[in-house]
């Protein structure tokens, strides 16, 4: 071991350690932002609030149990390998969350007069749902033997015959799956569909944006230009996570096709880190983008966090002409900018 990478496996950690705490904090933030604000109970913010519960499990659970990873413990062959499939679980659930909101954003300027009508919340639900069974199936499938198990038994790396390993992800998950299957299968065709997708949305909001009004009693721009404001916010977020995950991933088709290239561990580092921020940097994006979610993020500090709002509360509860007012707003809200 060189001198220098206990100081780099400990600032590693670090790093580690204050992300999970900005995921944590910052995507219970979104949760409770959609929770306590109607305006945000739409389709949209359904698959968003999927995402954040992934990016929450990432800092609550991944985070520590990379960091474990990465101390080198002595586990069992199959404890190990179930970290690593948490692991793919979460990043799974994310892809196809940021998929399901991208294909959510095409329907609503595809076929705005009968999006509602298309997409219930039921079907929303059911969408959601859906994600997390297709994440549980392709993270999980190393656990059902497409593993590194047998090739460890034939170069005689086992530590004892009790299947005990020294826990790293690459010890337990084989590259063949995490290339052919995971990336090539369930990473990147879904990345190239997602930015398919948002060419074809800029380019119907710019059509309709060209368009001349017409004599009629709502204009098309405000709707249009609401639509395009939160598709570059959704767009920018989709941005942010493949940059966050390719290297991972392009380091891996690295040891696969080269095995004999020796990676710098300060890369690997790197990579680690970005896929772990990516968790925490969506509600950054959130609170500086989405006008609703600002509010939202405003009222819980204020109400929550410095009591604030005493006056307020009582005048909600006192004034039933206000509650009818505030939920005009809401209502209109969808009009407003994001």
């Amino acid at each position: 071991m060189t001198p220098g990478l206990p100081q780099t496996k400990a600032l590693y950690i670090g790093m580690e350690v204050v992300i999970a705490l900005s995921s944590v904090i910052g995507n219970v933030m979104v949760v409770w932002a959609v929770r306590i604000n109607r305006a945000l109970r739409d389709t949209t913010f359904c698959f968003i609030v999927s995402l954040a519960l992934a990016d929450i499990a990432v800092g609550a659970l991944v985070i520590p149990l990379a960091i474990t990873i990465s101390i080198g413990l002595q586990t069992h062959f199959y404890s190990c390998l179930m970290v690593a499939c948490t692991v793919l679980v979460l990043t799974q659930s994310s892809i196809l969350a940021l998929l399901a909101i991208a294909i959510d954003r095409y329907l609503r300027v595809k076929i705005p007069m009968s999006y509602k009508r298309v997409v219930t919340p039921r079907r929303a639900g059911t969408a959601v749902l859906l994600c997390w069974l297709i994440s549980i199936v392709v993270g999980l499938t190393p656990m059902l033997g497409w593993n590194n198990l047998q090739r460890l038994r034939d170069n005689g790396s086992m530590i004892t015959d009790d299947l005990l390993v020294t826990c790293e992800f690459e010890t337990v998950i084989s590259m063949d799956y995490m290339v052919y299957f995971n990336f090539f299968g369930w990473v990147l065709p879904p990345l190239l569909l997602m930015l398919a997708i948002y060419v074809e949305i800029f380019y119907m909001i710019h059509k309709q944006l060209n368009k001349k009004v017409t004599a009629s009693h709502t204009d098309p721009r405000r709707y249009f230009g609401k639509e395009l404001k939160l598709a570059k916010s959704l767009a920018l977020v989709l941005f942010l996570f493949a940059i966050s995950w390719l290297p991972l991933h392009i380091l891996n088709c690295i040891t696969l096709f080269c095995p004999t290239y020796d990676k710098p561990m300060f890369l690997i580092y790197i990579a680690i880190i970005l896929t772990h921020g990516n968790s925490a940097v969506n509600p950054i994006v959130y609170a500086f983008r989405i006008k609703k979610f600002r509010t939202a993020f405003r009222k819980i500090w204020k109400q929550y966090m410095l009591c604030q709002d005493p006056i307020g509360q009582f005048h909600q509860r006192g004034s039933r002409r206000r509650q009818s007012h505030e939920r005009r707003l809401e209502q209109n809200d969808d009009d407003d900018d994001v």
